[in-house]
């Protein structure tokens, strides 16, 4: 069980810290979602996985951790799923906003994948630039 356990959170880190790396704004909001799932996990692992053992006393047995699980790390790791939600709302917002911004998810803002635009072939698709010496077209003519 334990091992089971403890690969489960070196494959949520790998891969959230995979998708961390990557450069879209979106993969790296799901690296941080997977990186705290590994973090629940590990926090729940603290209380020693104990299967039907209740974390609250009881009277008529002894109070030692071999009766009991320990409910401090369940107290954490579920105050650890509000606020890894409300994270995960916030930089989705940020995220969702960038890219309205931008028109990229891309964390330059540049999209590497892209092909470059076509070269201008009519010399009207060509950019205008001002006249130097700082003269207006109707003073050159």
């Amino acid at each position: 069980m334990e091992i089971a356990f403890a690969s489960a959170v070196g494959v949520l880190f790998a891969a959230g810290i995979y998708l961390l790396l990557r450069a879209r704004s979106f993969e790296v909001v799901l690296g941080l979602t997977l990186l705290s799932y590994g973090v629940n996990l590990l926090l729940f692992s603290m209380g020693r996985l104990r299967v039907d053992a209740p974390p609250v006393l009881e009277q008529d047995v002894v109070p030692t951790l071999a009766h009991y699980t320990d409910p401090l790390p369940q107290a954490l790791v579920l105050t650890a799923i509000v606020i890894s939600f409300a994270m995960t709302a916030v930089l989705l917002v940020v995220a969702l906003r960038g890219r309205t911004d931008g028109g990229s998810d891309h964390a330059d803002g540049v999209e590497r994948d892209a092909a470059p635009p076509p070269e201008p072939t009519d010399p009207r698709d060509l950019p205008r630039h001002p006249p130097r010496g700082g003269a207006t077209e109707g003073e050159q003519r």
